[in-house]
């Protein structure tokens, strides 16, 4: 039987102790040896023997592969292995013997590649352990060999999960990492690069298990997240400055810590799942607010288009609910912050309007009027307070918050452009209900504290996004795209008391009337030679805008006629009342229709001639030229040679005597206005007996001619303050006691006398004798 001497404890630990200057005694030094030997497992053993005597020499391949085949064949050691390797590297790690810390990390990898069996889980603890002391050293090639070893662990799929496991330590070691303000540029580079692949690791280590779902804890994401980020925003800045990244060398392309952190952002994103989505955006809006990346906000923009893009379709709306969120929760925020706000939302909506939106669509457009109406109050408010001062910061304030407006209006047209026709119809009519107008209900949005000032704002601003919204609507029928709850309140009296109103409504009317593109032929006010040049296109009136016409029309002429009697209008106004009514020719009329038109045509000269509301005479001429242009327009798209004949005469007679009376001179920056319009012949007007005579030779019916068009009167107009034409009314009630007996008062076949004042005399009696609606003349 073999007796063993025993070695005292502090002779053992002296045997760790590598003091050259230490030479023991040779025959205490053979004792301890081989005594050592004899006692020392198998395992220890084994790892010893991977050690070369010179750390250069690098691992011993052979006994590697002792240890290798040890391990698979015992896998009951594992722990054990790794334990002592973990002992062996801290030791060398405190004494800086670099080159053994070197080895025993390439130890680990290849044991942690080449064992897969259940006892792995102990080693596995050992391996993080031995990293996670590797990261906490101060030395960078260290963090780095930490880091490369800890990502080849992620990489491997186990067999079962560790749900005990947590990488707390790692997530926070990492996002450090991801900060390094180290003062030489390649080492910290280098070590952000590690930190960002460290996060990359703990993400693909960590996501793929329901289970183990502490990754998407706030705690955790509001450190990775903005680590990314300041990644991909710093080194942007960097590219902006110096140009583009270098080129390849030594064969290998330099590794980009911003696409580097970008391709680790997509890649969190594409993970995250229905509970945990808001986990992962939130701390993007916390990072954009804390380095004030809203203003500018190109970086703001460019990680909502990778967020919008990386995460599933279905989850797009909970992106855009956060947004709007984040906007609500900065709503007294500088004005280019929320301006900066509403951008991201526009390249987010605009991402998400090709896929699906959810139930956010009415969310979005009442959290946008909503801020609408607040940036109205404030540059308002900031008006009111600056009264009798005008200084630069209040002005520079007030065309801030036109920046917000004009924001919030590009979100609301290219998100109403986006929808289907289904959901486009119910915006229109959701935006046009908070238009506020006389008789609006409640859901309008309040502007009584604001003041008419305020008031008119408002209105511009909803109408400017309905326009935009209405921009490329094409519905089957004309009732579909203007129902009687989206006509009436736009036609309404509230929206006629600005030139600027009154554009937008009929650029809103041409949106929705012009369903085959003709608008874009008939822009600008001019008399055209030949109409069939523009190649117009046009169906056959359908049944339904029949219906339509005879049920709205008379707004529509109404709206057209008290648009052209407004004093400050301007040549737009009157290229848009041209517009409307060959817009109405093209796509509503029918033989009915035309002499209404005719009928609303020469009323409109007859505003011109008589006057009654003291126009300028420059909206006088400005009539006569918008009679002059449609009319011509009219005569060719009818086809009757002796209408068009009478219509050329009257033009090329005002071309030679009163040029004025013609678009082309009108409204040219400089056109001698005449002083009056009394002495002029009748030659140059368009006159009802010769377009009755015309007409009624084709077979149009042709006795409603007779009858001169008077505007119907609405309840509107009793309630508007404006001048209108319910004081023409109330005269006519004064003199005509009775109702009945209007139509009785009328010749049936009128013609126009000798004397043109006489007619014109003739007509202005006719209106003070006829008030009743037009769809009630049979």
């Amino acid at each position: 039987m073999r007796h063993y001497v025993q070695v005292p404890t502090v002779e053992q630990e002296r045997a760790y102790d590598f003091n050259s200057a230490f030479e023991p005694r040779p025959c205490m030094c053979l004792g301890v040896c081989c005594c050592c030997a004899a006692l020392r497992p198998r395992y220890k053993r084994l790892v010893d023997n991977i050690f070369p005597e010179d750390p250069k020499d690098g691992l011993v391949k052979a006994d590697m592969e002792k240890l290798t085949f040890y391990a698979v064949s015992a896998p009951e050691k594992l722990d054990r292995i790794g334990a002592y390797l973990a002992e062996r590297l801290s030791r060398d790690v405190v004494r800086h013997r670099y080159g053994y810390v070197l080895i025993a990390m390439e130890a680990l990898d290849q044991l942690l590649m080449a064992c897969h069996s259940q006892s792995i889980k102990p080693f596995v603890e050992s391996f993080l352990h031995m990293v996670a002391k590797l990261l906490e050293s101060g030395e960078p090639k260290l963090q780095v060999l930490g880091t490369n070893s800890f990502v080849k662990f992620a990489n491997i799929e186990e067999d079962t999960p560790s749900y005990h496991r947590r990488y707390d330590f790692f997530v926070s070691r990492f996002s450090a990492m991801c900060h390094s303000c180290d003062h030489d540029p390649e080492t910290q580079t280098e070590i952000r690069i590690a930190g960002i692949r460290g996060i990359q690791g703990v993400v693909r280590k960590t996501v793929n298990d329901e289970l183990r779902a502490t990754i998407w804890e706030p705690q955790h994401m509001d450190k990775i997240v903005p680590s990314l980020l300041f990644n991909m925003q710093k080194i942007e800045d960097v590219d902006s400055r110096t140009g583009p990244p270098s080129s390849p060398t030594g064969g290998e392309k330099e590794e980009n810590p911003a696409l580097l952190a970008e391709n680790c952002f997509r890649e969190l994103l594409g993970r995250a799942t229905y509970g945990n989505m808001n986990n992962a955006v939130r701390p993007v809006f916390a990072h954009l607010d804390h380095h004030k990346l809203w203003d500018p906000n190109e970086f703001a923009v460019s990680c909502f288009k990778i967020i919008m893009y990386s995460i599933q379709a279905q989850y797009s709306h909970h992106v855009i609910q956060e947004i709007l969120g984040h906007l609500d929760a900065c709503k007294k925020d500088p004005p280019r912050v929320r301006a900066g706000i509403i951008q991201v939302l526009l390249e987010a909506v605009a991402i998400a309007a090709k896929g699906s939106i959810g139930p956010t669509v009415l969310e979005v457009f009442n959290t946008l009027l909503k801020h609408l109406r607040i940036s109205v109050d404030f540059e308002l408010g900031d008006r009111r307070s600056s009264a009798g001062s005008a200084t630069f910061s209040t002005s520079s304030k007030e065309n801030d918050e036109r920046i917000v407006q004009n924001a919030i209006i590009q979100t609301i047209g290219f998100f109403g452009s986006n929808l289907p026709d289904y959901q486009r119809s119910e915006i229109m009519m959701f935006i046009m209900g908070k238009v506020p107008v006389l008789g609006a209900t409640s859901q309008s949005l309040d502007t009584s504290h604001l003041g008419d000032l305020g008031t008119r704002r408002i209105q511009i601003m909803l109408l400017r996004s309905l326009l935009m919204v209405t921009s490329g609507y094409k519905a089957m029928t004309i009732t579909n795209a203007l129902p009687a709850p989206f006509l009436d309140p736009l036609l309404s009296p509230s929206l006629m008391e600005d030139s600027e109103l009154r554009q937008l409504v009929l650029e809103i009317l041409h949106n929705l009337i012009d369903r085959h593109d003709n608008r874009a032929k008939l822009r600008g006010i001019r008399i055209i030679p030949d109409v069939s040049d523009l190649k117009i296109k046009r169906d056959k009136i359908s049944r339904q805008d029949v219906s339509f016409m005879k049920k709205h029309g008379q707004q529509l002429y109404r709206h057209i006629y008290l648009g052209c009697k407004e004093e400050d209008n301007v040549q737009k106004n009157f290229e848009l009342l041209y517009t409307s009514l060959a817009l109405i020719t093209i796509e509503l009329a029918n033989e009915e229709v035309v002499i209404d038109l005719i009928r609303l045509a020469i009323a409109l000269q007859d505003v011109a001639i008589i006057n009654e509301d003291n126009l300028p005479m420059f909206n006088r001429c400005g009539i006569m030229a918008l009679v002059a242009a449609y009319l011509n327009f009219l005569s060719q798209m009818i086809a009757v040679p002796s209408f068009c004949q009478h219509v050329s005469k009257v033009i090329e007679t005002r071309s030679l005597e009163a040029s004025y009376f013609l678009p082309e001179t009108i409204f040219k920056d400089k056109c001698n206005l005449p002083k009056s319009l009394e002495k002029h012949e009748k030659n140059l007007f368009f006159l009802t007996n010769k377009i009755a005579e015309s007409l009624g030779g084709s077979g149009y019916s042709v006795e409603r001619l007779s009858v001169p068009y008077v505007p119907q009167v609405t309840d509107e107009d009793r309630l508007s303050r404006r001048k209108s034409i319910v004081d023409t009314v109330s005269i006519q009630v004064d003199i005509l006691p009775g109702n009945n007996t209007e139509d009785k008062d009328l010749p049936k076949n009128h013609k126009v006398g000798k004397d043109l004042q006489d007619h014109l005399v003739q007509l202005s009696s006719h209106h003070h004798c006829y008030h009743k609606p037009l769809n009630h003349i049979s």
